[in-house]
């Protein structure tokens, strides 16, 4: 394990765990590397007000969806504006802040002026007053939401820890799918983003497309009574967030290649295609903006086999706070080793870390290609896939996963995944189990 300390922010672990010993000619190695934040001082502070936190460092721009659509129940945009107030009462002075009303365009609700706010008692007083301008009419096209967004981030350069909450209860049907690509693709790097579907009437892969480029969460909110207290703890993680823009960087020798870099906690994503170049045999993977938490990756390395009883070094795992410079401060590191054995007992045995994430992957793409198989009328493959779901999720004491699985399927056998689809699944369930499927449940400890 090592960790460095910043002057001002939490102390960063980085703990690596795996198998090292590797049968004679095998080329694969994989560990998990825990990166821990602690001591940062992120979460004892208070809204409204408060000492501590990210103050002027951090800024928060709210997206609502105002499409007409908002209006079927009347109930909805109304929960949608006290949820917008919940959040702005939660945040801290010093914060900047705006609320964009999202339609076929995007229009500034809040300041209005194509800059942040910045939080105190009589701005948060002002941003909730001009909540009465979310009224819904038009359409929807989430792209020119992301932009305007980034437009307003962008008129304050010296904030580093940018996030953004984005609200919708429909389809992206007034755009296409290249114009979100394109607001995506700009956006990217320059904020995160928690994305949130009220309803039933949103699409779930498009919306988790989003939340995956911006590195943020994506959940249903079934009721729309339940938006505000979802929108105050969206806002209270964002407060925690101390120090932005944090990246893992792999450093591998000549004779290795990285296969993959994926995050295994607290969800499943895949940061693989996001690797720039950071120097000789090095690439950085963007892991966005942390406060006093823990994270886990699974690192997948090939090296070129060696000679039995060799011993190497497979990768060099570090936590870096890349400099306007081009240079970077390091936070954290770790090593990945391999050593080559022909005892069988040593090579064979996986690390408890490895298998249980390995496991949590294979559950969250289950989920997603069975329920995909189920929309498409194939039932076969929606009922084995689930089925494995159902196994994984026994397995690997993921009982949240397993308390959504049975709203979908009847569970004969956890342990053998022997399930039969209800007759009747409420839309609502099946939305929440496809939105929940990366989350994935931490490796006990024994």
């Amino acid at each position: 394990m090592a960790s460095l300390s910043r002057p001002t922010g939490p102390v960063f672990d980085v703990d690596i765990f795996q198998n090292e010993y590797l049968a004679d000619g095998a080329r694969e190695v994989n560990a998990i590397v825990t990166v821990t934040a602690t001591g940062g001082g992120t979460l004892g502070g208070r809204p409204g007000g408060a000492t501590g936190g990210p103050g002027a460092d951090a800024a928060v721009v709210i997206m609502i969806d105002c499409s007409g659509s908002m209006d079927y129940p009347a109930s909805k945009m109304r929960n949608a504006r006290e949820a917008t107030a919940a959040a702005i009462d939660t945040l801290r002075d010093g914060v900047a802040f705006a609320v964009v009303a999202g339609t076929h365009e995007a229009a500034e609700i809040y300041p209005g002026n194509g800059t942040l706010a910045t939080a105190d008692r009589d701005t948060r007083a002002h941003a909730k007053q001009a909540l009465r301008k979310l009224s819904p009419a038009g359409g929807t096209a989430i792209g020119t939401w992301l932009t305007k967004a980034r437009q307003l981030f962008d008129s304050r350069p010296d904030i580093g820890i940018r996030h953004g909450i984005l609200l919708t209860d429909g389809k992206n049907e007034h755009e296409k799918p290249a114009d979100l690509q394109r607001a995506l693709d700009a956006a990217t790097g320059v904020f995160t983003a928690d994305c949130r579907g009220v309803g039933t009437d949103w699409d779930v892969a498009e919306l988790r497309k989003v939340s995956s480029a911006l590195l943020g969460t994506v959940d249903i909110v079934a009721e729309p009574s339940g938006l505000a207290e979802d929108f105050r703890a969206m806002m209270a993680g964002a407060m925690g967030k101390q120090v932005a823009d944090i990246a893992l960087r792999v450093w591998t020798p000549a004779n290795a290649v990285v296969k993959y870099v994926k995050q295994v906690a607290p969800a499943v994503e895949d940061l693989s295609e996001r690797r720039t170049e950071s120097g000789p045999r090095s690439g950085d993977y963007p892991t966005g903006s942390w406060g006093d938490e823990s994270r886990d990756y699974h690192v997948c390395v090939e090296v070129q086999p060696a000679a039995l009883g060799s011993r190497m070094l497979a990768a060099r795992v570090s936590l870096v706070l890349p400099q306007g410079d081009g240079s970077a401060e390091t936070l954290g590191q770790g090593l990945v080793m391999a050593v080559w054995t022909d005892d069988l007992a040593s090579s064979t045995r996986i690390s408890p870390q490895v298998a249980h994430y390995t496991g949590q992957a294979e559950l969250a793409s289950s989920i997603q290609e069975g329920l995909a198989a189920h929309r498409s009328g194939d039932f076969t493959t929606a009922t084995a896939k689930l089925g494995r779901a159902v196994q994984l999720a026994h397995a690997g004491g993921n009982d949240g996963t397993l308390k959504l699985l049975e709203k979908v399927v009847d569970v004969v056998d956890p342990k053998e995944g022997t399930v039969r689809f209800r007759k009747h699944v409420e839309a609502a369930d099946s939305m929440a189990l496809d939105s929940r499927s990366t989350v994935t449940v931490r490796v006990k400890k024994k």
